[in-house]
């Protein structure tokens, strides 16, 4: 993925590791990568700062994925959002579905199904 101009991406999950995991990807293909390990501190950065592209654990602390991606779309409207989780049933996905999200990938997640579904998500929004 080379990316034509700067996008930055929010990684929210509340296992550093994931987090690191996903910088690792993204940073050396030129993203700016925003790290929150919750909704709230997600919510926060939303509101700061200029994010393209959310990846969102849906198990989180506090607030679901789901939940933090409805705030989101109250804060800043449509941007993609990819929902991402160990468990996916029919109604998660219908869920997902509902909430707008651009895609749900099921963990562990590859590296490059995150990197294809990231540049798709790029491509149909910018």
């Amino acid at each position: 993925m080379t990316l034509e101009r700067p996008f930055s991406i929010l990684v929210t999950d509340d296992d550093p590791a994931m987090r690191d995991t996903f910088r690792e990807i993204f940073e050396p293909v030129g993203f700016r990568t925003f790290l929150a390990g919750g909704g709230e501190e997600a919510i926060e950065i939303v509101h700061s700062h200029d994010v393209h592209v959310a990846l969102m654990d849906m198990h989180l602390p506090k607030l679901s994925g789901l939940e933090t991606m409805a705030i989101f779309r109250q804060i800043k409207g449509m941007f993609p959002m990819i929902l991402i989780s160990g468990d996916q049933d029919e109604s998660l996905m219908r869920r997902a579905l509902s909430a707008q999200a651009f895609s749900v990938l099921a963990k562990p997640v590859s590296r490059s199904q995150v990197i294809y579904i990231v540049g798709r998500a790029l491509e149909k929004f910018y």
